[in-house]
């Protein structure tokens, strides 16, 4: 009782789906995001440096 595999579907093309997450509109925030993480960052990193600089001029 072997059965035979059933033939493979032909992929078809899906038309060109426009929603609000695709395309330069998703780019754009993508560079925006990152952006703003680099920003954060940056000042997460200020305030642990500043930390540091009180930490070692306590008398």
């Amino acid at each position: 009782m072997t059965t035979q595999p059933e033939e493979p579907t032909p992929m078809t093309a899906r038309p060109e789906e426009t929603t609000e997450g695709s395309g330069r509109r998703a780019n754009r925030g993508v560079w925006i995001r990152a952006f703003i993480y680099v920003i954060g960052f940056h000042v997460f990193a200020a305030f642990v440096m500043l930390l540091f600089y009180v930490g070692s001029h306590r008398q």
